[in-house]
């Protein structure tokens, strides 16, 4: 006769299933911890899971332990190399919806993105998992409710969902209510106060700004005043010159320039005299202008 294994013992193929998950787990770690590669740690982790979602149904208790402590090695070596925008995704490839997710994977998720500052990510996650009737019969419940509130909740600002979620809780006794409407509290009455600093703060900025481009317009429109003074001089400095001067000298520099031919030795004697005409002319282009005496 036949003896058949007992329930709970697992399947031939289940179990090698583990061993070989149990196997890449040790040597994820090995890799995380010793060797510190961790795209090879991460490799191993994968590699687990996978072994273990070949195997038959959802496998023992046993099994979930391993998966999920692959999960915990994946999440710290993605943590390692920054790639932690991919730790929630990659989790849930292999639990498919936040309420399966186990009390340990689910702490460290709210840990990771509540310390990289973008604890919204877990916002939807959280309350999932904490609305789902079998995880309230988990004795991790009050301390993930707790981590919850305190790391993405009263961060976030979302006061009212806090005080939802500690009322509508049915595992909190009325100590542990009041002590949690207590914290969000306080927490409410240090958001305001940030608040109305920063709105103090943006205020007084502005009106330095304002103050700093006053200053500023002010110093470029009395620029543009001087600059405007100038060249009404320069313009009436200009037009005060005598325009018969003016042509000549222009007219004895277009010939010694353009029509005599310096290298010809006849032009000499005459460019000399040209030379010399045009030093008086210019002499009395740029003398002062002499205002006749105003007679009283």
């Amino acid at each position: 006769m036949q003896v058949e294994p007992p329930a709970w013992s697992p399947a031939p193929a289940q179990a090698q299933a583990q061993a070989q998950a149990a196997a890449l787990l040790e040597e994820a770690a090995d890799l995380l911890v010793l060797h510190r590669d961790f795209a090879a740690a991460v490799e191993k982790c994968e590699a687990g899971c996978d072994s273990l979602a070949a195997g038959a149904g959802h496998g023992p208790e046993s099994s979930a332990e391993v998966k999920c402590s692959l999960c915990v090695v994946g999440i710290q070596a993605l943590a390692e190399m920054n790639r932690w925008r991919e730790v929630l995704s990659w989790v849930l490839q292999y639990y498919h919806v936040p309420e399966h997710l186990p009390p340990k994977v689910l702490e460290l998720c709210i840990l990771l993105y509540s310390k990289v500052g973008e604890p919204q990510v877990m916002l939807e996650v959280g309350s999932s998992w904490l609305r789902d009737q079998t995880n309230k019969s988990l004795s991790e419940y009050g301390s993930l409710m707790e981590l919850y509130l305190l790391q993405v909740l009263l961060p976030l600002g979302r006061f009212e969902g806090a005080e939802e979620l500690v009322c509508g809780c049915d595992v909190l006794d009325s100590e542990q209510q009041l002590a949690f409407l207590g914290t969000i509290g306080e927490s409410r009455c240090q958001w305001s106060q940030r608040e109305e600093m920063r709105s103090a703060a943006e205020e007084q900025h502005d009106v330095a700004t304002e103050s700093v481009l006053g200053a500023l317009s002010q110093k470029l429109l009395t620029m543009l005043r001087l600059l405007r003074k100038a060249l009404r001089s320069m313009s009436s400095h200009f037009y005060s010159l005598p325009y018969k001067k003016m042509l000549l000298a222009t007219f004895m520099l277009y010939l010694v320039v353009v029509r005599l031919d310096p290298a010809s030795p006849t032009s000499l004697p005459f460019i000399y005299k040209l030379v010399q005409l045009f030093r008086q002319a210019w002499a009395a282009v740029l003398s002062p202008i002499h205002k006749p005496p105003i007679r009283k």
